[in-house]
């Protein structure tokens, strides 16, 4: 897979979710903001997959150590 330019903003929304998802606090609000923030930066990125852009975003939060 090619490397993906993760702006910073998808990092921190996606380490708020991972935050409130290991807490058992996940919310609706949370999950679609960041779902939307993928969706659009795809959008605006042309070629980019917003499935390969999440995957990415979460890899880099999830698993730091392998980024």
């Amino acid at each position: 897979m090619a490397e993906i330019d993760i702006p910073e903003h998808l990092i921190a929304l996606e380490r708020t979710a991972w935050a409130e998802q290991q807490a058992g606090a996940l919310t609706v609000e949370t999950a679609a903001a960041v779902q939307q923030a993928y969706t659009e930066h795809a959008a605006a990125t042309e070629g980019l997959s917003r499935l390969a852009l999440e995957m990415e975003t979460k890899r880099a939060v999830r698993h730091p150590a392998e980024a």
